[in-house]
């Protein structure tokens, strides 16, 4: 179970992601360079007191998740784009995350209500002991009422302390998954939908410009050492972005290093993740907390 004091932080993180994500709504506009926003995002979520648990990810499109900007990305905010905002907070480690789907193309504008209908419906059968193979079963059936598709092999995951992804997911399509929700355990429901005409999946683009350590073990080289262990030390089992790490770099030939902290595999590079027909998706998403007979919205 979790302790007042654990509650309270999963809370604080949950408001400010919320109010971030409110915030993202009014400033996100056509035209405007990604990196700004990533940027932004991230500047506000300090500003109200948390830390970024992730970097925030705008996904354009046929892009499902896992882009952020690289330092100096000049790509911008298309016109007539579906774009989708993940926002990751915590406060001592203790996780909010939340995500919004921008339409600037009304042709699409199903794809983001059908998610965020799929969202809430999923959100009202949670509780401790329902098996997340009912919640996947009424994100699949709420979306298909809308003539549309989830996305089969995304889909929502457990929160733990400093930890983005915990033991058990939560699918977005009916399932044989026989994994039940705790009592105590934190949760991310997050929908994803796609046209007709997609796959209805996606795959593994090029890597996204996120990263997680992957060893607990420093390497050996004097320059990759010093470079995970600064890594180590602010990020710790979070995934942080390449310009995060090159900000906080203390060797100058930092590209070479971190290539060779890749290739040994101290290192993870997150894949950007596209559906597999290229068609536009969007995204609905809430953190959960669990008790007996009901659940806690804390990014509502």
């Amino acid at each position: 179970m979790l302790r007042e004091d654990e509650l309270e932080k999963l809370r604080k993180a949950g408001k400010i992601a919320s109010e971030v994500r409110r915030w993202v709504e009014g400033y996100v506009k056509e035209g405007m360079k990604i990196l700004d926003i990533c940027e932004a995002v991230e500047n506000e979520i300090k500003r109200r007191g948390g830390k970024p648990a992730f970097p925030c990810n705008v996904d354009v499109n046929e892009v499902g998740a896992h882009y952020t900007s690289p330092p100096n990305d000049e790509k911008i905010i298309p016109e007539n784009s579906v774009v989708k905002v993940d926002i990751g907070v915590h406060v001592d480690g203790y996780i909010a995350d939340t995500a919004i789907t921008l339409c600037f193309n009304y042709e699409y504008l199903n794809l983001k209500e059908a998610a965020e209908m799929a969202l809430e419906t999923a959100i009202k059968i949670a509780k401790a002991g329902v098996k997340v193979s009912s919640l996947g079963a009424a994100v699949q059936n709420t979306i298909e009422r809308y003539g549309l598709k989830p996305i089969r092999n995304l889909t929502g995951h457990e929160l733990a302390r400093y930890m983005i992804h915990g033991g058990t997911h939560i699918p977005n399509v009916a399932s044989l998954n026989g994994h039940k929700l705790e009592e105590g355990k934190v949760y991310a429901i997050e929908p994803f939908t796609t046209t007709m005409e997609g796959e209805g999946e996606i795959e593994e683009g090029e890597t996204g410009n996120i990263y997680r350590i992957l060893k607990e073990k420093p390497p050996k080289s004097k320059d990759e050492k010093v470079l995970f262990e600064i890594l180590r030390k602010n990020f710790y089992t979070l995934p942080f972005a390449l310009r995060w790490a090159v900000k906080i770099s203390p060797v100058k030939n930092f590209y070479d290093v971190f290539g060779r902290l890749l290739k040994s595999r101290h290192i993870f590079g997150y894949p950007i993740l596209v559906e597999k027909k290229k068609q536009p998706i969007a995204q609905a998403e809430h953190t959960i907390i669990v008790f007996k007979d009901y659940v806690e919205v804390t990014t509502i």
